[in-house]
This record gives C-alpha cells, structure tokens and sequence, in this order.
C-alpha cells in the first residue's frame, strides 16, 4: 500500500472542548446507567506480604444498610485466576485468595446503600494476618534465599528469555572499546484526574450468567478475553461500555479490568447493579505503575565510536503478579532495541520478576522510557570513552536516510525517516555551539550548567504479536502465533447527506473525534459540519477485534488509515448517484465542496445531499449492479504486522518516528535545586494530521517526563511500606513546568499507512527524561558525578555531590 502525502484536512479547533469546558463532559460518576446501583468499598491489605488464616464478615453483614460483603472465599469459589500472558505457576485473582501481597491489596468488598454505609462497614471486617518477610528490591528478589511470593513457584522470575542475533561475541572480540553501564528506572504513575470507576452488573440468566459493566477503561478489548476467562462466561456475555470522556490514562487505566470482575462478583451476591470509584489514596496504592526496571548494557566500540554490537540485560519488576498486559514493558520495544543507530549484532535477556509491590502496567511511552534511560546514557558514556562531543558520536551512529526501510537485528524495519537532518535541525534551533560556549562560561564561575541530548525512535501502531516473545519458540504453537494492529471504524451517510462515523477507541485528551471529523470531510469533499464524529466502546455493538484500543500511538496510523478506506467506499456511491443525476460516467466526477461535481466543468454540480438522498429515496435509479448502501465498515489490517519468527525476530510496531531533543539545566551549588532552563525538540511523525492536536501531545509528554526524570517516583521502604499521597508523591505543577520550549517538526510520510501518519504522543515521554539526564550528568561531570538513575531532585543531587566530596576527602 502506498501512502497519500496530502493533508487530510485543516488545523481546526478540537471540537470536544465546548463540552468539557462547560461542564457537560459525560464521564461515568455523571452517568446513571442502572437505576437501584448500590455502592461498593474495598477492604485492603496493610502489610506487604502475609498470610491470610482468617477473614470473619458476620459484624460487616449485620451492619445497617449492607446488601452483601465478599472475601477471599467468595472470590476463590466463583471466580477463576486471571488468564496470563505465559504459563507461570502464579495465579492472579481480583484479591489475596491464600496470601496478600502487597499494601492496598483488595481482600474483602462491602456493598451497601452509599459510599458512607459501605465505608462504615468495611471497618467491621476482621483480617487475621500472618506476616511474612517481604522483598521489593528486584535484585534482591533475584538471591536464592529472597521470600518467595508464589509457592507453586520455583522462584520469583516469572518469565526469563535469552535472545541473540548477529555475531556479537565477534564484534566483543575485536571491539577497541568496550563500555558498560548499569542504569536504573524508577517506577511511576501517571497520576490521572479521574481515577478508576467500575459499574457492574451480574446477572444470572436461563442460559447462563451474563455481565454487563461500564468502567473507564481506555482500551478494554485487548482484555475482554481475560475477563472473561476469569468470570467463567464467555467472551459474548460479557458487555464493557466506556463513557465517551475518560479523564486520562496515558495506559494507568488497562489495570483497571480486576476490578470490573471484582465489582461483578459483588453484584452476583448483593443480586444489584454495585458501582465503585476509587479515591485517590487507593489508587495510589493499588492501581498500577509504569515498571521499575534494572539494566546492564555493554557495547562493541571501534575506535572511532561506531557501535558494532550491543548486549542488554533488562530486569523488570512487574509486582505482586505477573498482571496482563505484562510483561508488555519488556518486549514492548523490541523490534527498536537497538534505537536509531546501525548497531548490527544484539545479545538480549530479558526477565521479569515479582516483588511485594504493586502489580506494574502500562505508563505513557512504557518500554521505551526504560530502554531509552538505559541505552542513551550509555551512549553519552560511549562519547566519554572516545573522547567525542555526544552529538557527534549519534551522528556516527545514526541510521542514514537512504537506508529506509532499514531493518534492525531484533526484527523491526523502520519505514522512513531522515534522523540526521531532524539533529541538524535540532541542533540549529537550539543553537549548539552557542549553548558550549554559554556552559564554558558558566564553568569559569563554578556553576552548575549541562546540556543533554538524546535521539529516540518512536513506536506507534503497536504489533501485539510482540508479547509471546515470553513464550519460547518452540513452546508457541505452530499456526496460532499473535499478531496485529487492526483497527475497525463504521461510517454512514443519513437522507440528508449527514455522515456519521463510530469510532471504536475513547480519547484520553487526544482530538480523536476532531482528527476524524477532518480525515472523513476531507476524503468525501465535505465541510466539517457535515461530519459528526461518534465515539463510543460498547463490545456488543463497536465494531472491534483483540488489537482494537486507545493505547500504543495506534490512533494516527491505523484509525485514520480505516477512516480513509471506508470514505473510499462510501465516496464511490456517492459518486455513482451523484453522476446518475448528472447523467455522466462516474469516472469524470469529484467530490468537492459538498458537491458531486465534473471534473473538467465543475459548474455543472449536484449537492452531495441530493446524491446521498438518491440512494435512499431512489435506489431503483441507480446503475445496475451498484449497491444501494451508504454504510461501510472497514479494517484496516497492515500485512507487515507480524507473528514472532522461529528465530525469536518480530516487527514489534508498524511505524516508527523520530524525536530528537535537547535539554539544559542548571544547579544550585548551595541549595542543590535542579532548573530545567531550555527543551528544543524535533519531532518526526510522519504525515502531521493536525499541527494544533500535535503541538498539545507534545506538551504533554514533556510534562509527563518532567514528573519522572525530576519528581516522580513510587518510593517503597524495605518494609514493603509504599507512598500513598501527594505529600509524599511530587508530581509537577505549572511551577515547574516552566521552562523554554522550541519544537519543530520533519515529516518522513510513513508508506504503510493511508495518509503517511505515525504515532506522536509518547516520543517526548521517552526522550526527555534520560535528556535531562544526560544534561545532568553534563552539569556534575567537573565533580566526578555520574547519573544512573532517576528522579533527580535536590535531595538526590545532594547525596551524590556529598558522596563525591567524601570519596575526595578519604
């Protein structure tokens, strides 16, 4: 398939704003979708690890006003555990069945009339615990001798993975350099304004049971298999509908599926629809967070800084349980492990291993804000080692423009880009060389001054097929591999020529609604009212497959390519009622201007409604052998979305962009306070489909990687003791947010999508945090400070500037 480079349409206004600005957003706690809803409260673990040798619910039941109170017997009778992603003895159920195993983990739910009642009573509810020893360091949980969360078990890696491809031990062999590194990520949230809500309903039918829920889930399909499975009903039974407003999730939201099958179970004994919305404490404690992540990398160096070869050892630590979608954060990204250099040989293990925390999930850019942390500050130290400016040793290193599609070692075939023009262009805007001499300066009066730059491919248009790469090869069955990046979209024409297109994926903030508005006016010549864009996810009646979702950059690539085939289909109808009524052949006419018009006299028109109202009114005029129908599904499904290979290589996304960034900072050498002073940032996105939409997914990211690099960071105590409030959670505020900011953009159209789109909301989420911490390192390198892990504040700055002096002093 070849890709259009023409515009889909016009940088217009996001026209879901209007709503949410005046208060008329419809999120779930606005909505009553069942009258007599009782109310539910979670009853939660407070030690990190224990076993549970009793729960006793009488008091809770006999409370005022309680219709019905669960525990672990009640979840272990009915419910199933949780299908996983691999075969791993560690069963996963909504709560603590025979153990609990980390803080805030759900042990009991009471419902009753409200919210109060519900509370009132879940503190009547009688926990006998037996605590056991707890293990949060991953690495600790490594030793032989570390408690063991999961006794079925043979210890706490659930899933380990050797990969290689390419000669590397030859290139380690006759390397001139080799250079190691070992980083850590922190694990944060993404703290969204809305946190989880779940509406359910059991209901116990002639044919069987059947649960209808609505949750703010932003990409439910991908889990409905899994719901099912623990439910024990079928996939067909069980309807999910999602608000069409979700008050962000930048992916927090997947983990939000146990609760939707813990609500049911509460709905099936207090024979009531139960809704639950959970506070913010709570999610804090139990909702899910981006993956913590330990890794050694090694590099083959020549002596004039090409890196030959590559060697990763990346550890996850995904939690109590191995929760699906995980282990997505591992292999998320690896078909683009090796970033956007020519590395040529790649040696990879990749595990995954449970610790008394809770369970890990997706966090916007998950995958690549780890792997970009690691492999870019190898890269700065790899620059160090042959004494080149860190620009200069990426721009030996980078991929070239006349090497598209460039295949990677791991499987991934980059489709286009130019990485060396969009880090000339970076490198202007920003003005480099001036930047060097201003940190010079700074130097001479003992400042703190560092510049950081960091070069990322960007993912999008995810191929799920990427997470049996779990799975040994010869464990996958033959002809039933995973695969896809399919997106569904339904689009019709009403009598008076009105389109309406459903959209199967809820927005998060994105502008889906807007982008489609536009794709869709474009491809059928019409003006932008005459579109009305419906979103909605109900599994019973969207249009959807596994892959289907708001996650992973899928919307640009792969909704907007389905919008583009479907108007195709409805563009030839038109074109045909349009020419019947002109009395031409339709071959010589256009859609324009909401009108079917001649191509070469384009006087001689008639309005698309009256083309659209033919077919309706008059079908029996139409050519013989047209179909009378203004109603057209489409699926787009790109063929180069892949299966995993016997040799372990996979595609892992369909398109890949590009970020390229620079940051500065500044530290106080008295109070230690880190400054982010100056982002310039290049984006290449392919085909941009609206500038405004861009410029806003951009700012986002930058702030969500500010929170990480310099804030953020889910802190737990030896103990298992986690953080629970924005006391001890710092997230960014516009304060801090305040720095300049120049973004450019380069657009290498991607030829495997309709209109040349590829993902741009989590580039910046990926690239910034390890450029600040390259510009740190930068900042510190006079006083012998390396960085190998983030957030960094004051208080962390201190202890390694501290640590420094006294290591000099002894």
């Amino acid at each position: 398939m070849t890709a259009t480079t023409e515009r889909p349409g016009r940088p217009t206004a996001r026209i879901e704003d209007p709503a949410l600005l005046t208060g008329r957003g419809r999120f779930l706690d606005d909505l009553d979708p069942l009258p007599g809803t009782l109310t539910a409260a979670v009853v939660r673990s407070p030690h990190p690890h224990a076993r549970i040798r009793g729960v006793r619910l009488e008091r809770a039941r006999r409370h005022p006003g309680v219709a019905a109170v669960i525990g672990p017997d009640e979840v272990a009778e009915t419910l199933r555990p949780f299908p996983l992603s691999l075969k791993t003895p560690m069963p996963y159920y909504p709560t603590g069945t025979d153990k609990v195993r980390f803080v805030g983990e759900p042990v009991a739910v009471v419902v009753a009339a409200d919210r109060y009642l519900a509370e009132d009573a879940a503190e009547l509810v009688e926990i006998d615990y037996e605590p056991l020893p707890p293990v949060v360091d991953v690495e600790k949980a490594l030793l032989p001798d570390a408690p063991r969360l999961h006794e079925g078990a043979d210890g706490n890696v659930a899933t380990d993975r050797d990969f290689e491809f390419g000669d590397v031990d030859g290139h380690f062999a006759t390397a001139d350099h080799v250079v190691k590194g070992k980083y850590t990520f922190p694990r944060y949230s993404s703290t969204p304004m809305e946190c989880y809500a779940v509406v359910a309903h059991w209901q116990d039918e002639a044919d069987g049971p059947a649960v209808q829920a609505w949750a703010n889930f932003h990409g439910p399909f991908s889990m409905v298999p899994v719901l099912a499975g623990a439910l024990g009903v079928p996939a067909s039974r069980v309807r999910l509908m999602i608000p069409s407003d979700n008050g962000g999730s930048f992916g927090i939201k997947a983990g939000i599926y146990p609760y939707v099958a813990l609500m049911a179970l509460a709905s099936k004994y207090a024979g009531r629809p139960v809704r639950w919305t959970e506070d913010r404490i709570e999610h804090m404690l139990a909702s899910s967070a981006g993956s913590d992540r330990v890794m050694w990398f090694e590099a083959a160096v020549s002596a004039d800084g090409e890196v030959r070869a590559l060697r990763a050892d990346l550890v996850d630590n995904v939690g109590a349980y191995l929760r699906p979608p995980e282990p997505s954060t591992l292999y998320r990204c690896f078909g683009n492990i090796t970033g956007a250099y020519t590395i040529d040989a790649v040696r990879i293990r990749s595990r995954a291993v449970v610790t008394n925390k809770t369970p890990t999930g997706l966090n916007r850019g998950f995958g690549g804000q780890q792997l970009y942390f690691g492999l870019e500050r190898l890269m700065d130290k790899i620059a160090e080692v042959c004494d080149l400016d860190p620009v200069e040793l990426r721009q030996r290193n980078l991929v070239g423009s006349e090497d598209f599609p460039y295949a990677t070692p791991t499987g991934g075939v980059y489709d286009s880009g130019d990485y060396q023009r969009a880090l000339e262009m970076l490198l202007k805007n920003a003005d480099y060389q001036a930047l060097r001499e201003e940190q010079r300066a700074a130097r001479e009066r003992g400042e703190y001054y560092g510049i950081g730059v960091a070069t990322i491919v960007d993912p999008s248009a995810t191929n799920i097929g990427y997470v049996s790469l779990a799975t040994p090869a010869e464990q996958r069955t033959a002809g039933r591999g995973k695969s896809g990046s399919t997106e569904h979209v339904r689009v019709s024409v009403d009598l008076n020529g009105i389109v309406s297109v459903l959209l199967g994926t809820v927005p998060q903030g994105q502008g889906h609604a807007t982008v489609a508005q536009a794709v869709v006016a474009e491809q059928l010549g019409l003006p932008l009212d005459q579109v009305r864009p419906v979103v909605e996810m109900d599994t019973a009646t969207t249009p959807w497959t596994v892959t289907s979702g708001s996650y992973s950059s899928r919307f640009a690539p792969l909704l907007t390519s389905a919008l583009v085939e479907a108007g195709e289909k409805l563009a030839e109808t038109v074109k045909v009622a349009g020419a019947t009524l002109l009395d031409v052949p339709p071959d010589e006419v256009e859609l324009a201007d909401g009108q079917v018009r001649l191509r070469d006299e384009p006087e001689r028109s008639v309005l698309f409604r009256h083309a659209a109202g033919l077919v309706h009114w008059d079908p029996g005029a139409l050519p013989e052998g047209t179909t009378a129908r203004l109603y057209e599904e489409a699926a787009f499904t790109p063929p180069q979305s892949k299966a995993a290979g016997r040799n372990d290589q996979i595609n892992s996304s369909l398109c890949y962009g590009f970020v390229a960034e620079l940051a500065t900072v500044t530290i106080d050498a008295e109070t230690r306070q880190l400054r982010l002073e100056k982002v310039v940032t290049v984006h290449d996105p392919g085909t941009i489909l609206n500038p405004t939409l861009l410029e806003g997914q951009i700012h986002g990211a930058l702030a969500h990687a500010i929170g990480g690099a310099m804030f953020e960071e889910m802190r737990y105590t030896d103990a298992g003791q986690p953080t629970a409030t924005f006391m001890d959670y710092l997230c960014p505020t516009t304060a801090e947010t305040r720095y300049a900011l120049n973004s450019d953009h380069l657009e290498t159209p991607s030829p495997l999508t309709r209109l040349g789109a590829k993902g741009c909301g989590e580039g910046s989420s990926m690239s910034l945090p390890v450029a600040i911490a390259n510009a740190v390192a930068d900042a510190l390198a006079p006083a012998g400070v390396d960085i190998t892990t983030l957030p960094l504040h004051g208080n962390v700055l201190n202890e390694l500037l501290n640590d420094t002096d006294n290591e000099r002093d002894l």
